[in-house]
C-alpha cells in the first residue's frame, strides 16, 4: 500500500514555472489572438495605419502587417509563432501578411470553441489538416491563368496591392512602372518564367510627390563621381567594373625601406607614379569611359583619369557591382592586368544628378537591362518609407503571379467561395471531424468579415449578401468597400496572386495545429551566469493585447 505521508518529488528547479492542460492551451490561444487583433484593423483598402514609436523615439507609420509585428518586438513564445507566419508570408510572396495572421488567429478562436465542447485537440488538428488540403485544392482549381503578356491584369494586381497604402494616390503610375520593371528582368528558362525580384532595386528619395517616381532602365548608384574635373555626363558609355584597388597596395607584412640618398627617394616616388600611370594607360587602352571600382582610387589616379576624360566612382557595394554587371553586360574584373575591351559593358547614358541633398550616378538607357532601379519619391520621410513598402509588396505580388501563372479575384471573393465549398466537403465526414472542417470554413470568412468591418459596413448583412451571390454561381462576387455593393472582383480589377492565398492558408493552419498540440508550457528559470531561458514576464500577464 502506498505511503500517504510520502513527500512530493520536485524534478524542476524552484524558479521554473509549468502550465499544463487547458490553461496552457488557453494562454497560447489568447496570445495568438492578441497578435491577430493587433493588425486586424489594417486589412483592406479602408484599413487604418499604426504608429509605432521605438525606445529611441523613431516613428514608423504603416499598415504593413509584418512591419508592425517586427517593430512591436513581441516576446510571448506562442505569439512569436504567429509572427513567424507573417515573416514566412513576407519572404514567400511579399504581401498578404495581415491576411495570414488574422486567419491564424481566427482558426485558433474557432478551435477554442471546439475545445470548450470537450473535443480533443488532436481531433481538431486532424480536421484542420483535412480542410487545409481540400482548401488548397479548391483555390487552385478556381484560379485563373495569367501570363507575362497580360499587362492589364498585372497592373490590376499591382494596384490592388497598393490600394489603401501610402502609394494609393499614385498607384496607376507606380503600377505601370512596376509591370515594366518585372517585364525587363523576367527570363524564360525551360518553358518556365523566372523572376528574381532582387534584380529590381527600389530607391527612395524625399522631397517630391510620388507622381515623380521613375523607372531607370539600368542602375542608380548612391555614389558620386570622385573628381571635380571628370565629366558628369557620358553618352554611349563603355563601362569597366573593377574589384581591385587603383592605388599602390600596402604590403601584407611590416616592411622598412632605407633611403640613404635624396636621389633614391626621388626614384622611389617616380617608380610609384609610373605604376599609377600604367594603371590609367591600361584602362584607356581597353576603351573604358566610365569606371566603377569596388575599392579605393588613389588621388593621382583620379587626376590622370580626369585628364583622360574618364569618369569614376569608388567603394561600391558588392550588390551594386553585380547589378551593374547584369544591367550593362560588363564583367567584374579582379585584376587590372586582365582588363580587355570585351570585359566592358555599355550604357546609352551615364550621368551624375542631385536627388534631394545627395549626388547619385544614373547608369541608364541600357540595351537589355536584366537589373533595373525604381526610384520612388515621397513628400516626407514617413510617406516615402510607406510608399517604398507598398511598391515592394506590389513587386512581390506580380513576381508571384508571373512565376505561378495563376491569380484569383480579391475583395473577399475567394474566401467566401472556399468557405461554401468546404462546408459541402464537411458533409462527407461524420462525428467530430466534421465540426473541425466546418470550423475551418467559418474561420476563412474572417477576411471578408474584416474587410466589411474596416469599411464601416454591417458584417452580418455583407456576408449574407456575398453568400447569396456565391450560391448563384458568381465565384468572384466580392465586396466593394467604397460603395458597400456586391461586385465581380475580377471585372473591376481587384485581383490577387494565387500564391498569397495558398501560402496564407498553409502557414496559418500549420501554426494553429502546432499551438493546439501544446499541452504543457515549461518556463525556464535561469541558466548558469544568470541569463533567463525565456523572455522576462514569460507566460504571465497575458490579457487581451497586453503582450506589446
Amino acid at each position: 500500500m502506498a505511503d500517504s505521508n510520502m513527500q512530493p518529488i520536485f524534478i524542476f528547479p524552484e524558479d521554473m514555472k509549468k502550465t499544463s492542460g487547458k490553461d496552457a492551451q488557453r494562454m497560447n490561444i489568447m496570445a495568438a489572438k492578441a497578435v491577430a487583433q493587433a493588425v486586424r484593423s489594417t486589412l483592406g483598402p479602408k484599413g487604418m495605419d499604426k504608429m509605432i514609436v521605438d525606445s529611441m523615439g523613431d516613428v514608423t507609420i504603416t499598415n504593413d502587417g509584418v512591419t508592425i509585428l517586427e517593430e512591436m518586438h513581441i516576446e510571448h513564445p506562442a505569439a512569436k509563432m504567429v509572427v513567424e507566419v507573417a515573416k514566412s508570408q513576407e519572404s514567400a510572396v511579399g504581401d498578404g501578411t495581415t491576411t495570414a495572421v488574422i486567419l491564424a488567429g481566427e482558426l485558433l478562436k474557432k478551435a477554442e470553441d471546439l475545445l470548450d465542447q470537450n473535443i480533443h485537440p488532436t481531433l481538431v488538428a486532424k480536421g484542420y489538416r483535412l480542410a487545409e488540403a481540400e482548401a488548397q485544392r479548391l483555390v487552385r482549381e478556381m484560379a485563373e491563368n495569367v501570363s507575362l503578356n497580360d499587362t492589364s491584369i498585372l497592373k490590376s494586381i499591382a494596384i490592388t496591392a497598393m490600394t489603401g497604402k501610402g502609394a494609393e494616390n499614385s498607384k496607376e503610375k507606380l503600377a505601370e512602372l512596376i509591370v515594366k520593371a518585372i517585364k525587363n528582368i523576367a527570363e524564360e528558362e525551360n518553358g518556365q518564367i523566372k523572376v528574381d525580384i532582387s534584380n529590381i532595386k527600389v530607391e527612395k528619395r524625399v522631397g517630391e510627390p510620388a507622381e515623380k517616381s521613375e523607372l531607370v532602365d539600368g542602375i542608380l548608384i548612391d555614389k558620386e563621381i570622385v573628381h571635380p574635373a571628370m565629366p558628369r555626363t557620358i553618352k554611349n558609355a563603355k563601362i569597366a567594373l573593377l574589384d581591385c584597388a587603383l592605388e599602390i597596395k600596402n604590403t601584407e607584412i611590416e616592411t622598412k625601406i632605407q633611403i640613404n640618398d635624396p636621389n633614391q627617394f626621388e626614384a622611389f616616388l617616380e617608380k610609384e607614379e609610373k605604376m599609377l600611370r600604367k594603371m590609367v594607360e591600361k584602362i584607356s587602352a581597353a576603351g573604358a569611359t566610365v569606371i566603377f571600382c569596388q575599392k579605393g582610387i588613389d588621388d593621382m589616379v583620379q587626376h590622370l583619369l580626369a585628364k583622360a576624360g574618364i569618369a569614376a566612382a569608388r567603394r561600391l557595394k558588392q550588390s551594386d557591382m553585380e547589378a551593374l554587371a547584369r544591367a550593362t553586360g560588363a564583367r567584374i574584373v579582379s585584376n587590372l592586368n586582365d582588363l580587355m575591351a570585351e570585359d566592358l559593358g555599355s550604357a546609352g547614358l551615364v550621368r551624375e544628378d542631385k536627388i534631394g541633398e545627395e549626388e547619385m550616378v544614373f547608369v541608364e538607357k541600357c540595351l537589355n537591362p536584366k537589373s533595373v532601379t525604381l526610384l520612388v519619391r515621397g513628400g516626407t520621410e514617413h510617406v516615402a518609407d510607406e510608399i517604398k513598402r507598398a511598391v515592394t509588396d506590389a513587386i512581390g505580388d506580380i513576381a508571384a503571379t508571373v512565376k505561378n501563372g495563376k491569380a484569383v479575384g480579391g475583395a473577399g471573393a475567394p474566401e467566401i467561395e472556399l468557405a461554401r465549398r468546404l462546408k459541402q466537403f464537411a458533409q462527407g465526414f461524420k462525428g467530430r471531424e466534421q465540426l473541425a472542417v466546418n470550423a475551418f470554413a467559418d474561420a476563412i470568412e474572417i477576411v471578408p468579415r474584416t474587410l466589411a468591418e474596416n469599411a464601416g459596413l454591417d458584417p452580418i448583412d455583407t456576408l449574407a449578401r456575398l453568400r447569396s451571390a456565391h450560391d448563384e454561381g458568381k465565384k468572384w462576387a466580392g465586396i466593394d468597400v467604397f460603395t458597400g455593393e456586391v461586385v465581380d472582383a475580377w471585372k473591376i480589377g481587384v485581383i490577387e496572386p494565387l500564391k498569397i492565398k495558398t501560402q496564407a492558408i498553409g502557414s496559418a493552419s500549420e501554426v494553429a495545429e502546432m499551438i493546439l498540440r501544446i499541452d504543457d508550457v515549461v518556463m525556464g528559470g535561469k541558466k548558469e551566469g544568470g541569463m533567463p531561458r525565456m523572455p522576462p514576464g514569460g507566460m504571465g500577464g497575458m490579457g487581451g493585447e497586453g503582450m506589446y
